[in-house]
């Protein structure tokens, strides 16, 4: 489980270090970073892929991304007695994101590119990476080391194994150094990366591919917009959790059920309702009843991942759906660790009471910079960042 998530100069998110929980709450009224973090968290898994890059490019590169205030904000500023004003800055250009955990933990420095001939000079290099066992930094502890183009590993006995190998500079070793029998370790901590699944909003709008018959194969995981949700619901009702997704529906919509058609391999949702006639389609369905059936398939999901990150869920639900919400979200926390980004104070209110363990995070904005409400410099969670 990850104890510990840090993130330092990624828009608003100047230096923020978050303890996570087996399920995590993040809140914060809008403009305060709630998205931000979701992105962060997003980085750190395409890190795992070599996928950083051209995910940084799609927000506008590595200049657009970094803390756009100065690198520190006197006294007198916080005071309201000067401006703030920028000033020269004296640390080199650093984008940094890690996560500590029970069993490792992992972090990456990305930079600006050392000046050479290349059209692709705005594409952020790595110039630290890291490996380590524990929740917390520290040199003995370290597993896998890169610095710049130079990578290290340890062998069976736990010596640095000769020479560095070298990298790419816009490449990860997690994906380049990963190795059973070289670097286990390393491969250990890219699979679990790997296997985080993050969901953000889902399509709904009459042209939603949710709401299409498709060709129905086992869905153990639903995909990302949401257009197998009548394959990964019939491969629930096929497995341990098939009470589990009915007592979902009937929690929301008394007296309802779902079916799944199979007409020639190409599987069709049918939700039958108390006092209709005949089942509707999902083409039928309103965009709040279909957001919450994909929410079902979503989170009673027979893979569970090693982390599960939920962007807004409450989006579109009537407030009566958001305490089978929380019941779905509190059950799902129990297979996985789950990290909820949300605004809405009723579903925060029905989570904390259905949800044994919960830890909520308000988020707060002063001077344009995302901190922790209530969270001084002492009650931050340890965490060291590797230096460059």
């Amino acid at each position: 489980m990850l104890t510990t998530l840090a993130v330092e100069n990624y828009r608003s998110l100047r230096s923020v270090v978050l303890p996570l929980g087996r399920l995590t709450v993040v809140t914060g009224a809008n403009g305060t970073g709630k998205s931000s973090l979701y992105r962060a968290l997003r980085l750190l898994a395409d890190a795992s892929r070599n996928g950083a890059i051209a995910a940084l490019a799609r927000e506008g590169g590595l200049r657009s991304t970094l803390w756009a205030g100065p690198e520190t904000v006197g006294r007198s500023v916080r005071e309201g007695r000067h401006p703030v004003q920028g000033v020269a800055r004296t640390k080199p250009v650093s984008l940094q994101l890690g996560f500590g955990g029970d069993e490792f933990g992992y972090a990456v420095d990305f930079g600006l590119p050392t000046p050479h001939e290349t059209q692709f000079n705005l594409d952020p290099e790595v110039k630290r990476e890291s490996v380590w066992t524990g929740p917390v930094f520290k040199p003995a502890s370290l597993l896998a080391d890169r610095h710049g183009t130079r990578v290290l590993t340890r062998d069976e006995t736990g010596a640095w194994a000769g020479e560095p190998d070298t990298i790419r500079p816009t490449d990860s070793m997690l994906s380049e150094f990963a190795d059973p029998r070289r670097a286990p370790e390393l491969l250990v901590v890219r699979e679990r990366i790997r296997s985080w699944r993050f969901y953000d909003h889902f399509r709904t709008d009459i042209s939603a591919p949710a709401r299409e018959s498709r060709i129905g194969t086992r869905t153990p995981v639903l995909g990302h917009d949401g257009g197998d949700v009548a394959a990964a619901l019939q491969t629930i009702r096929e497995s341990q959790y098939a009470d589990a997704l009915d007592e979902a529906v009937d929690h929301a919509f008394p007296g309802s059920r779902i079916d799944v058609v199979n007409a020639d391999g190409r599987f069709d949702l049918r939700l039958h309702q108390h006092g209709l006639l005949r089942p509707l389609a999902a083409a039928e369905l309103s965009d709040g009843t279909l957001r919450y059936l994909l929410w079902i398939a979503a989170l009673l999901t027979p893979r569970a991942p090693e982390l599960l990150v939920l962007n807004e869920p409450e989006t579109s639900l009537h407030p009566d759906l958001l305490p089978p919400l929380a019941e779905l979200i509190a059950q799902a926390a129990r297979n996985t660790q789950l990290v909820v980004v949300s605004h809405s104070a009723p579903l925060i209110e029905a989570l904390e009471k259905v949800a044994g363990e919960l830890a909520t995070v308000a988020l707060v904005k002063e001077f344009g910079e995302t901190t922790v409400l209530g969270q001084g410099r002492l009650d931050r969670p340890s965490w060291h960042w590797p230096k460059r």
